[in-house]
């Protein structure tokens, strides 16, 4: 029953992934589209004005326009024309590859997965007023509490197998939906997953005990950036890309980077001093394991690098078995515990 389970939360995820690539595809060859007719209507406008300069007859005398055709427009109003136009569509196409980045479920997290798991519901209020939703666990002698930070898809009910691997491991564990995941208000950007974050740690910090990020997919560059703003224990980045821009290029090569852009952990994960796991499949077909392997090598240390073999982007705690609790428990085990008294 459990496997079954399993099997059905990792298709749902793969479903959700799957529609986002084929959506975002959609959005760049339309993009492509797009400049196509631009450059023929402006080729066409250039062709036209060409036409329609006055050109000297026989005499070297130049020849006037016929008095029923009017004034034309300057060719330089038609190049400013045209830009903007072209800039209209362009950021129109950035906000539309926006939404599609962040595929929150609509649907509501199965109840039944929380009481399962032992766990409770908690609603926090971020700094700019939103009010989002997580689930909270503990554990018997757990020394750590963890901030799960979830993947652009689905919503926190599909990350119960998540939290019971985390439980089992000896930590206690949150996992918050973004805004406009689940049952949480409010609409997804990269600010706001910023403000997300930040109310997950806050709750934690008032539990007394040290905080682990774990950020998965999406969630790993959310997790950097908090990770140089606020004091963890250790830091668990699974699925991790380098920037948004750079999984972009994977999609489609050189046009992808043109639209999308932000969460840029390579860029950051410099400022990050505390002990670092990355976990990436080797099989990963949404994010690949080079990304993940450029953003491991970025970073300053201390840091481990597990490579789970045949793993995919939704698969990698199958494919991982026991190991994954293991790796989990034997990280816990590393790490010091710092005082938690600094706050922001």
């Amino acid at each position: 029953m459990c496997s079954l389970a399993l099997l059905f939360l990792s298709l749902s995820l793969f479903l959700s992934l799957s529609l986002f690539l084929l959506l975002f595809l959609f959005l760049l060859l339309f993009l492509l589209l797009l400049l196509f007719l631009f450059l023929l209507l402006f080729l066409f406008v250039l062709v036209a004005h060409a036409l329609s300069v006055p050109r000297p007859d026989s005499s070297g005398r130049k020849a006037s326009l016929p008095t029923n055709m009017g004034p034309r427009r300057p060719l330089l109003h038609s190049i400013l024309l045209y830009t903007l136009t072209l800039l209209v569509f362009y950021f129109a196409l950035h906000w539309l590859a926006g939404r599609v980045i962040y595929q929150g479920s609509s649907s509501l997290p199965d109840p039944a997965w929380r009481d399962a798991l032992g766990a409770e519901d908690v609603w926090l209020r971020t700094r700019d007023g939103v009010r989002i939703h997580g689930w909270w666990a503990h554990v018997g002698g757990s020394q750590f509490a963890t901030l799960f930070l979830h993947g652009n898809a689905g919503n926190i009910g599909h990350r119960a197998p998540h939290m019971r691997e985390i439980l089992e491991a000896g930590s206690d564990v949150l996992v918050i939906d973004y805004r406009g995941y689940g049952r949480s208000q409010g609409r997804p950007s990269e600010r706001g997953l910023s403000l997300d974050a930040d109310a997950g740690y806050d709750y934690l910090a008032a539990q007394g005990k040290p905080i682990v990020l774990h950020g998965e997919s999406l969630g790993s560059a959310v997790a950097v950036e908090l990770a140089t703003r606020r004091p963890v224990a250790g830091l668990i980045l699974e699925a991790p890309f380098t920037s948004l821009r750079a999984e972009a290029n994977t999609v489609i090569p050189l046009i992808g980077p043109l639209v999308v852009w932000g969460f840029d952990s390579k860029a950051r994960i410099a400022q990050v001093h505390a002990p670092l796991l990355v976990i990436h499949g080797d099989h990963d077909q949404t994010v690949p394991y080079r990304l993940g392997r450029q953003l491991y090598e970025a970073a300053p240390g201390p840091k481990s690098f597990w490579t789970v073999a045949g793993g995919d982007h939704n698969d990698l705690l199958e494919a991982a078995g026991p190991e994954y609790r293991e790796r989990l428990r034997r990280f816990y085990a590393l790490l010091q515990i710092p005082a938690v008294a600094r706050q922001p």
